[in-house]
């Protein structure tokens, strides 16, 4: 920090949030043991966006996250083969199909972010109220700054794969 100021600049913050995220990272394991079944970092962006936008097209799915549609499709493809997505025909085009959790892909979700919430709780718990109210401040206009730098044609909180509530 810089000491001729009493408030932390962009770069020191980022250096805190990034060991912050670090530390996320090895609480969690990336979620894939707290969970029977093991997926990649981004085969669960994928399930976190469609928990967020179930229902959407394989094209809307690339553009969100950024990515090939090979490469989407291929994130797709195995996750269906673990039984977690289902593609299904669209109600509004023959030639489109769409992407939908299945009840143990919204379980999988739904338990994995318990888990996560719980092993935060603990933390947050140590921490005093009036910590734990400058935090969520904090993090609240970290988030409408993410979703502000992303764009509207990122598509918000969603396409971050960051639940809004």
């Amino acid at each position: 920090m810089n000491p001729a100021s009493p408030l932390p600049g962009p770069v020191d913050a980022a250096t805190t949030l990034s060991s912050v995220a670090e530390l996320l990272e090895v609480l969690w394991g990336g979620g894939r043991d707290l969970a029977a079944t093991p997926v990649s970092v981004s085969q669960l962006r994928v399930l976190y966006v469609l928990a967020e936008s179930d229902g959407i097209n394989l094209r809307t799915l690339t553009e969100i996250l950024a990515s090939r549609p090979s490469s989407v499709s291929r994130l797709c493809d195995r996750l269906e083969a673990v039984g977690l997505l289902q593609r299904g025909a669209s109600p509004v085009s023959r030639r489109e199909l769409e992407l939908r959790l299945t009840p143990a892909g919204r379980s999988f979700v739904a338990d994995l972010r318990a888990a996560r919430e719980a092993s935060l709780g603990e933390i947050l718990a140590v921490m005093s109220p009036s910590d734990r109210r400058a935090l969520l401040t904090g993090l609240t206009a970290f988030r409408a700054a993410s979703a502000a730098a992303a764009g509207p044609a990122a598509g918000g909180a969603a396409a971050a794969g960051v639940r809004t509530a």
